[in-house]
């Protein structure tokens, strides 16, 4: 028989790329450099507005001095010990902790390590994380958006007053919003591929940002979880095991530290500062958990209960004096334009990317909002930093899908009426600061509504005219805030409670009984005329900033110029429980004598207090009750102890003495008063001074 040989198998060379094909680019060049597939303008756009994000963020740090001078001491204390790095104790000394999760303060204490203690090394580093936040939540949108998209984003999150604010000052809240915006890029990659291993680092991510600011990192999980749920590729059974997995991951990323820190016995760690039975799950799901949603605080200052001293609850809050000029400028288009663009979705397959992303930027933001509206408790302005991303997001999505749509009268219409909205919106915000640019605000207004009109009639207008509308209504939308951010970039913010922006008609907008960007409660102070800054001024020297002057006058009633003025001997030289404290140099020279025979130089009630005299020493200052002096650490017996031994030098008066209305400990006044009773009262300047030694 005669066998056939089959012919051999050739395989054909592909033919070499033309010379003008753009070679593959890796996934970090992609990252940086953008698609070859990108317009031309698109890369130096986003490399325009990180260096002008840079610059705004950067730009004139140092004129904050100490910005919150309560984190700054802890990041001090870091940096001199490692113990006090790991816990985020407020001194070296390993006393009490800070009353938050340290995640933000170790960036800030590997800082201080390499550059020194100084206000420059302090804030750099949220500064750069609001550069990278602003980088990343483009890459986020541009992904599935196109570039138009992702830089409209990137822009208002750049430009919005607090997120300005937040990204030059020392609160947790940079860290924060990176790691949230860093979990949405992640669950936009798993969306995109199904993949498990996106959808673990984006719990990951959320767990690294509950070490920031516990239990405020978990509200955008639903968002995240629910747009998976909806759109992720594989079949439902798995998309479940995939989320649980993905729980698992952020139960691993936050609870190792917890775990370490509940396991460790009591005395070879610091006391937890904010929680009454030094326990940081006490801490993470009270003080700054649940009871940031029903006022049940216990240790806190006063506040709550819907309408207290932390402001009025309800669906407009976001609007309202405090909150309005802060976060709000974009938010009526952004749920304009969510409720278009969801409309717009609704008929596409399950894995349709624009409907997931509006359900993962949109849950973000009615979520967290809702949550912002009602929570009982603990609220300040600045918490809404973390709205800000997903207006970003929300707003670049819906008007570039509704823009694409514009042949359509009704999609044309709507993404008109968000533009008018919004300036109408800024023109209002803009009236309530009346003095600052009067003509600003009719010039956003007539743009406004000039592009409005323009995006209707956009069929009839030639391609250059119509373009040229999109941009006038960029200009309209962003202009408020953008000179608002300006202007908080360009003014000195410290204490606790800052703001953004100029003086308003009220609320933390530094109108009657607010200083901007100082300490004060909504409405002016305490609740029934307690702390704060009474004469509506500002802190401006973060404590031991050589620039600026400290309020001198806020305490409790009757408190006679201080907390804890009823003590005897007086509490003259105290900062309070939202400033910290002009530092002179007497004062600093008698502290910093003999201060290596001590392990805490001084001892004074409230961490405001004793962070401002930590700070000017750079020595352990024990803070007496944590930051609202109502922390039973230590105790009266404790305290004693620690004075027998010689461990302390000085007591120093004008803290804020505690209890509080909420059940918090009175250990601190009771240490007060035994100081008082106990030892000789010296004045050193305007400061009252106990040496625990004679």
């Amino acid at each position: 028989m005669t066998s056939t040989l089959p012919a051999p198998l050739v395989v054909a060379e592909p033919p070499p790329p033309p010379p003008s094909a753009s070679p593959p680019r890796s996934r970090w060049r992609r990252l940086l450099l953008g698609s070859p597939q990108d317009p031309a303008w698109a890369r130096p756009s986003i490399y325009a507005l990180l260096i002008l994000t840079g610059v705004l963020y950067i730009w004139g740090l140092d004129k904050s001095g100490w910005a919150n001078a309560f984190y700054s001491a802890a990041a001090q204390a870091g940096s001199a010990s490692w113990k006090a790095f790991f816990y985020g104790s407020s001194d070296a000394a390993n006393a009490i902790t800070v009353d938050k999760t340290p995640a933000s303060l170790w960036f800030m204490a590997l800082s201080a390590r390499i550059f020194g203690v100084n206000s420059w090394s302090i804030l750099v580093p949220q500064a750069l994380m609001g550069v990278a936040s602003v980088g990343l939540l483009y890459t986020t949108v541009k992904r599935w958006f196109g570039p138009a998209a992702g830089l409209i984003a990137g822009a208002t999150l750049a430009l919005t007053p607090i997120a300005v604010l937040m990204f030059r000052f020392n609160n947790p809240d940079a860290l924060l919003v990176l790691m949230m915006v860093a979990g949405a890029w992640a669950t936009t990659k798993a969306i995109e591929n199904g993949s498990t291993k996106w959808l673990a680092l984006a719990g990951a991510f959320v767990g690294f940002g509950f070490l920031a600011k516990m239990l405020q990192a978990l509200l955008v999980v639903p968002a995240f979880a629910l747009a998976y749920l909806i759109a992720g590729p594989p079949k439902l059974g798995k998309r479940i095991v995939q989320l649980l997995i993905a729980g698992v991951a952020l139960v691993v990323s936050a609870g190792w530290y917890i775990a370490i820190v509940e396991l460790v016995p009591a005395s070879m760690r610091p006391y937890i500062g904010g929680s009454q039975n030094n326990s940081i799950l006490e801490l993470a799901l009270g003080y700054n958990g649940l009871g940031r949603l029903s006022g049940d605080e216990t240790g806190s200052v006063g506040g709550g209960g819907g309408g207290g001293g932390w402001g009025e609850t309800g669906l407009l809050r976001m609007f309202d004096s405090s909150q309005g000029g802060q976060i709000s400028w974009l938010l009526p288009g952004a749920l304009i334009v969510l409720v278009a663009g969801l409309i717009l979705t609704a008929p596409r397959i399950r894995t349709d990317r624009a409907r997931a992303a509006l359900v993962l930027w949109g849950g973000w933001l009615v979520g967290t909002g809702l949550v912002f509206s009602y929570m009982q408790g603990i609220f300040h302005a600045y918490y809404t930093v973390a709205l800000a991303p997903a207006i970003g997001a929300v707003v670049g999505i819906g008007s570039v899908l509704l823009w694409r749509r514009r042949d359509n009268i009704v999609a044309a219409s709507t993404l008109a009426v968000a533009i008018a909205a919004t300036s109408w919106w800024s023109y209002r915000l803009l009236g309530r600061s009346a003095d600052f640019l009067p003509w600003l605000r009719w010039v956003v207004l007539i743009l406004g509504l000039v592009a409005a009109v323009a995006v209707v009639a956009t069929q009839r207008l030639a391609a250059r005219l119509a373009v040229a509308s999109a941009g006038v209504a960029l200009v309209a939308v962003l202009a408020g805030p953008s000179a608002y951010a300006v202007q908080t970039a360009s003014e000195a913010h410290t204490g606790s409670i800052p703001s953004a922006g100029p003086a308003t008609s009220g609320g933390f907008g530094g109108g009657p009984g607010g200083g901007r960007g100082g300490g004060g409660f909504p409405g002016g102070g305490f609740p029934g005329g307690g702390f704060g800054n009474q004469n509506g001024t500002t802190s401006q020297n973060g404590g031991t900033s050589p620039n600026g002057t400290t309020s001198q006058n806020g305490g409790f009633p009757g408190g006679g110029g201080g907390f804890g003025g009823g003590m005897r001997g007086g509490g003259g030289g105290m900062g309070g429980l939202l400033d910290g404290t002009t530092v002179s140099d007497e004062m600093k020279a008698l502290l910093q004598a003999d201060a290596g025979k001590y392990t805490w130089v001084a001892a004074t009630v409230g961490s405001q207090n004793a962070s401002s005299y930590q700070l000017a020493t750079e020595d352990p200052v024990m803070a007496i009750g944590g930051f609202n002096g109502t922390d039973p650490s230590p105790t009266l017996a404790q305290f004693k102890e620690y004075v027998a031994a010689g461990k302390i030098h000085y007591f120093v008066g004008g803290g804020s003495v505690g209890g509080s209305n909420t059940g918090g400990s009175n250990a601190s006044s009771e240490i007060a008063q035994w100081v008082a009773d106990n030892f000789t009262a010296t004045t050193v300047g305007n400061t009252t001074v106990y040496d625990l030694t004679s």
